[in-house]
């Protein structure tokens, strides 16, 4: 018997009672009286930015409001009309490098922890991960309670991929201090429209 087999062993001479796994469908999330406010506060807590488009406000405007210094802006959304390189006609990854605000659309959002879906809608997905500043589009309608709700609503389109992000890229391994942009952006602001 090997080391694994005998640690488990020992283990399962020790169960006490043992339970059925529960049916997912008996499985409720949370609910909040107001999943946009929660989704707001969860942003805010994980380190992201929200910031609501007025009606009339130009998002192009904003933008550049936001992030003033950026000369590098990614976008193949039809109404940034200020992107400087667009992720559908970049050829590569690589050519991604350097962006300072990449501009995507999120499908929605989830309250309870602040992710948004965001299906690949751009032939380099990239422009998710390599710019230092990501900014997502959401409708302020579309905002879900929790993560059980989120899955049912997930879709796929011709790429096949897809992901969930909350906030900007952080970790915390290195000697324990909070490094933001480790793995993708250094800030994430949503935009709610």
């Amino acid at each position: 018997m090997s080391k694994k087999e005998d640690i488990l062993s020992k283990y399962r001479k020790n169960i006490q009672q043992k339970f059925d796994m529960p049916r997912l469908d008996d499985i409720e999330g949370i609910t909040y009286p107001d999943p946009l406010v929660q989704f707001i506060s969860m942003t805010q807590t994980v380190g992201g930015k929200v910031v609501e488009l007025e009606p009339g406000q130009d998002i192009n405007a904003l933008i550049k409001e936001l992030y003033p210094d950026a000369k590098e802006i990614a976008s193949n959304l039809p109404e940034v009309t200020i992107a400087t390189r667009n992720p559908d006609t970049a050829g590569s990854p690589q050519a991604l490098n350097g962006t300072d605000v990449g501009v995507i659309r999120g499908v929605f959002g989830v309250a309870e922890n602040a992710c948004v879906w965001i299906p690949q809608t751009m032939v380099e997905k990239a422009v998710c991960f390599i710019s230092e500043n990501l900014v997502i589009l959401l409708k302020k309608s579309e905002i879900v309670n929790n993560m059980h709700e989120a899955y049912k609503r997930i879709s796929f389109n011709d790429y096949g991929y897809g992901t969930f992000i909350s906030g900007p890229s952080k970790t915390a391994d290195i000697a324990q201090v909070l490094v933001m942009g480790a793995q993708a952006a250094r800030s994430a602001t949503v935009i709610l429209c």
